[in-house]
């Protein structure tokens, strides 16, 4: 499996359709929660391929789908301004209006990944001159 390119071979995808439209005999109501996979199927074309059968709900968004691009915004500009910015690293490559958190970061921004929120206690702790806040959504 070449994960991403198989998808894009007509004989695969022709091949997962004709499963689709053959075990679908009665109404399906599926919901993508997430705005990329909402993208990805009206970019490429899935929702007019499926059976009438499935009907595809558009769902409320990931945390990272729906964040503003003001709080984007926001964030990057407490990095700019020397706080040390805690994060988990979903929202790092979500662009803001001008840069993401990661271009903030390569321009020289404080940005800590995180995997739990105690992490930035601990780096307040270790660092009680600077600012440390925690953005998570």
């Amino acid at each position: 499996m070449k994960y991403l390119s198989e998808y894009r071979n007509f004989e695969s995808t022709k091949r997962y359709l004709d499963e689709i439209h053959k075990i679908a005999t009665k109404n399906w109501n599926i919901m993508e929660i997430c705005g990329g996979q909402t993208h990805s199927l009206v970019k490429n074309g899935i929702l007019e391929l499926l059976p009438e059968t499935v009907r595809m709900i558009h769902g409320p968004g990931c945390p990272v789908c729906v964040t503003p691009l003001n709080l984007i915004d926001k964030a990057i500009e407490l990095l700019e301004n020397d706080v040390i910015l805690c994060s988990y690293g979903d929202m790092i490559r979500v662009p803001g209006s001008k840069k993401s958190l990661l271009e903030a970061k390569a321009s020289g921004g404080d940005l800590r990944i995180l995997y739990s929120p105690i992490e930035a206690v601990s780096i307040a702790k270790e660092n009680p001159d600077k600012e440390v806040v925690f953005f998570a959504v």
